[in-house]
This record gives structure tokens, sequence and C-alpha cells, in this order.
């Protein structure tokens, strides 16, 4: 198969924490597949180029769909937010290897590191995961929730500092508030806790509070 695919990530949102090698893989594409507000971060970089832009929700589909493309020839980068090894586009696309084509595994496949959003929100306050931690995501959609909360029980009483993605949405409106009521039965009400919205860009916005004073409201819901 003469195509390939790379996948990238757009970093937080600002241009200059974008990779060089993520801009040269953007620059060089036939085709670009990724969530349709990810893809309008990125400027026009040929006439040529395509633009597949679908839903959040669809990853595995998004993955199929670009593997598709880069196996009739085409040069493919299927675009993420933030880095793409990190709750994003690059798990999609090795599952669907390997559940998917037999022939996809003889394309040429590359993922290209980026900056994710606790690195980026972490920046914003100075060094909160300077020492141990681990990232923990609340969605629901991939695992029950059953494993988030063992997952958090766990990591709260090895004393982690915890990065939490995906804290809510417009349809889990109730799960950045239950994870809060069970960390108060393990953690200190004096705890640090961080909300940081658009952490790497000019609207960056930090909210410094407490566990025992933290409002799960506090945190912007996304529409999926």
């Amino acid at each position: 198969m003469s195509g390939s695919l790379v996948v990238v990530g757009t970093g937080p949102g600002k241009a200059e924490l974008m990779t060089p090698a993520t801009l040269a893989a953007l620059a060089g594409a036939t085709d670009l597949v990724g969530y349709g507000p990810y893809l309008d971060r990125i400027p026009a970089t040929r006439p040529d180029q395509r633009r597949h832009a679908s839903d959040n929700r669809v990853e595995l589909e998004r993955a199929r769909h670009a593997l598709s493309l880069a196996a009739a020839g085409r040069e493919v980068v299927v675009v993420s937010g933030g880095d793409p090894g990190v709750f994003a586009m690059a798990a999609a696309v090795f599952e669907a290897v390997e559940t998917g084509d037999p022939g996809w595994r003889a394309l040429d496949i590359r993922v290209e590191p980026g900056v994710t959003a606790m690195l980026a929100a972490a920046a914003e306050v100075g060094a909160p995961l300077g020492g141990d931690f681990c990232a923990l995501s609340l969605s629901d959609n991939l695992k029950a929730w059953t494993t988030i909360e063992r997952r958090l029980w766990a990591a709260a009483e090895a004393d982690f500092v915890i990065a939490l993605y995906n804290p809510a949405s417009k349809a889990r409106p109730h799960q950045l508030a239950q994870a809060f009521e069970l960390l108060r039965r393990i953690k200190a009400g004096g705890t640090p806790v961080l909300f940081v919205r658009a952490a790497g860009t000019a609207e960056a916005k930090v909210i410094m509070t407490t566990l025992a004073a933290a409002d799960a409201a506090q945190a912007t819901c996304a529409p999926w």
C-alpha cells in the first residue's frame, strides 16, 4: 500500500504549542480527518487538501475512514486535540487496525506527540505535576462508572496528584460532583483543587479552591 497515516495533536489551542513535526505532517497531507472543531484550528495549507469532519463520538468510525483513505494511496493526517495518545485518536486508530482489514497492518502509520491538556493546565499554575501524578477520564462512554470510581479511589489512597479529563458534559452533568464526593471520603478538605479553562490560550482562566469548597458546576460542560 502506497498511502500513509499520521496521527497528530493540535495542542491545547494556542498555535505556538503545535509542534513543528505536527505542522510538517499537516502541510504534507492530502487528507485531514478529525472532529470538526479541531479541524477548524488548522489553517489551509494546500488547495488540493481534503477535509473530512465528523462528530466527536464516532472515534472508531473516523479511524476506519482514515485507514481506508490511506489504503487507497492518500497521505492522511488524523487530527486530535492535545496529545493524540492521551484520551484521543491514536488509540482508536490502532484499535481499528487490530480489528479491521488485515491489509491496514502494512500501512505506514506513525504518531506525533503533542502537548496534552494537563500539561498546559499545570503550566498555568506552576508545577503541580512535578512529582507523582495520574490522569483519569470521568467519561463512562468506553468503561463503566464503577471502574472509574475504583481507579479514582485507588489514586486518592495512593496520594497521587490527579488530573481529571472529561470532567463533565451535557450528557454527564453529575459525574464530577460524584467524583468530589468520593474524594472527600479519602482526602483532606484542604486539598487544593484547580479548575483550568482554555489552558494554553489567551483566554485561560484558573479557579483555585479546596476539595471541601469545590463546586462541580464550575467545570465547563462540553456538548457531548
